[in-house]
């Protein structure tokens, strides 16, 4: 216990606030006229340190891809990520293609596609973007299912999901995330994230089936199953089970760039004829978070370990690397407070300052929540509900993440100890960097809709630690106290 600070504060003056008989017995309900609040501050120090996490939950609202040194923790970051394509219910296995009399892309009579393939589009990008990457696009043999959990380290490839013959699609692709083709203005753009830098892979040499059918290209293997049987396309899920389980994106060259994936897409092109004109056509496909997709982060958790055991100091990473663990001084705080109420409890952690030019940027978000709700908060798809979970916002100009009342967890915490019902980390909360999604109100109000696992590349060093040579963290809290007067 540091300071103690007892504040007494009148409140029986609110009862001279008015003489008339309608009035004067507002908040009687609430307080009898004997009633009387003593407001006490106390200040408790907080231990923290640095754990390494194996893996964090992989939502596909966004992909990442590429492969970096993080020169901090001297170990490498590796991003490859699955994906399948969307088909609008809207097409319902009627409008996915024109009639197959309309087509004018024939060999030997059969319907072809003209050309094929995907294309890759990045919508940020972290490292040298004049860096030479290479890709490899791999086939996938079975869908990877929806209703599953997938975390970080679900490697498709390790678990059997690419398709295994010699004839699966596996097409490398060279490429950086700069377009030097492009006008001083397009790259404006495409920082403002209006325009967006891609890579195009071609998927137009010949193609073999599962069941051994050759195709020219994979854009006429898609045309073709589509005629066959107009059911496969009515859904994703029949297009991923019947047709399409979808591709594996792997970094497998180059080093220094990892990149935001904001769109995987598989289109093809065709002539067709409509009212005695000849068309070109195309039909596009969408890997988005509408469908299926996951990330696969792979990174060297000993070098992980070897940085988190620096005690003089705490550690935030994303992805999938580092958070801190908060112990909290809960019967300290309650020790002679027991019947009190804790109306505040506010708790700073400062950012010590980045060395290297190479540093990546500190998370924007830090979600506290208990160190037992660590998974099943994202798992739920919770929100941040200050009582037991809270979010903190980097603040650049102090360089710190900010709690301005976590009294709520406080008392969460000694309550479910007091009823028996603890586990040895009942008063151990967390520090998770996260990604947040917004919506607005139309009285200009923003609320959070979603919060997952940060998954592009963050990196913090909190004062803090077993060994914390500076100030330590403390919690400020504030008691409310009842007393009676005679």
């Amino acid at each position: 216990m540091k300071v103690r600070l007892m504040i007494g504060i009148a409140i029986s003056a609110m009862a001279i606030l008015s003489c008339d008989d309608t009035t004067d017995t507002i908040g009687n309900s609430l307080t009898s006229e004997a009633d009387h609040f003593d407001i006490l501050t106390d200040t408790f120090y907080v231990s923290t340190k640095s754990i390494v996490v194996d893996s964090v939950l992989s939502r596909n609202q966004y992909c990442y891809l590429g492969h970096i040194k993080d020169q901090e923790a001297g170990t490498y970051i590796t991003s490859n990520y699955t994906t399948q394509f969307a088909i609008l219910e809207s097409l319902d296995g009627t409008t996915f293609l024109p009639e197959r009399d309309s087509i004018m892309s024939l060999e030997n009579g059969e319907v072809i596609a003209d050309s094929c393939r995907m294309q890759i589009y990045f919508y940020s990008s972290v490292g040298d973007s004049l860096n030479a990457m290479r890709l490899t696009a791999l086939e996938l043999d079975k869908p990877v299912e929806e209703g599953k959990l997938y975390y970080s380290n679900f490697d498709p490839e390790a678990q059997g999901f690419l398709r295994p013959d010699a004839n699966a699609i596996r097409k490398n692709k060279l490429y950086t995330t700069l377009d030097l083709n492009l006008s001083d203005s397009a790259r404006s753009l495409i920082k403002d994230k209006t325009n967006m830098e891609s890579v195009m892979i071609p998927l137009n040499e010949k193609y073999i089936d599962k069941d051994g059918r050759e195709y020219k290209n994979y854009g006429t293997y898609i045309m073709r199953k589509y005629y066959e049987n107009p059911e496969n396309f009515k859904n994703s899920y029949n297009f991923a089970h019947n047709v399409c389980p979808g591709f594996y994106i792997k970094s497998t060259d180059g080093i220094g760039v990892m990149s935001e994936v904001y769109l995987t897409e598989l289109v093809f092109f065709y002539k067709y004829t409509n009212e005695d004109s000849v068309y070109n056509g195309s039909t596009l496909l969408s890997g988005t978070e509408e469908v299926m997709q996951t990330t696969h982060i792979d990174t060297d958790k000993e070098r992980l370990k070897q940085l988190a055991s620096d005690n003089t100091c705490t550690h935030l990473k994303a992805p999938a690397g580092i958070f801190t663990e908060v112990t909290l001084p809960v019967d300290e705080i309650r020790y002679g407070h027991e019947n009190d109420t804790i109306s505040g409890a506010r708790i700073v952690f400062n950012c010590m300052n980045q060395t290297s030019e190479d540093a990546f940027s500190e998370p924007e978000y830090v979600l506290m929540l208990p160190k037992d709700s660590l998974y099943s908060f994202f798992e739920n798809k919770d929100l941040p509900d200050n009582s037991t979970s809270f979010m903190g916002v980097y603040n650049s100009s102090n360089n710190t993440y900010t709690f301005n009342n976590i009294s709520n967890l406080i008392t969460h915490m000694y309550n479910t100890k007091k009823n028996g019902n603890v586990s040895e980390n009942w008063n151990k909360a967390v520090l998770v960097p996260v990604s947040i999604t917004t919506s607005s109100s139309s009285s200009g109000s923003s609320s959070i809709t979603n919060v997952s696992n940060e998954m592009s590349l963050k990196s913090a060093k909190l004062v803090g630690g077993p060994d914390n040579p500076f100030d330590p963290i403390t919690i400020s809290v504030i008691y409310n106290r009842t007393t009676k007067q005679d």
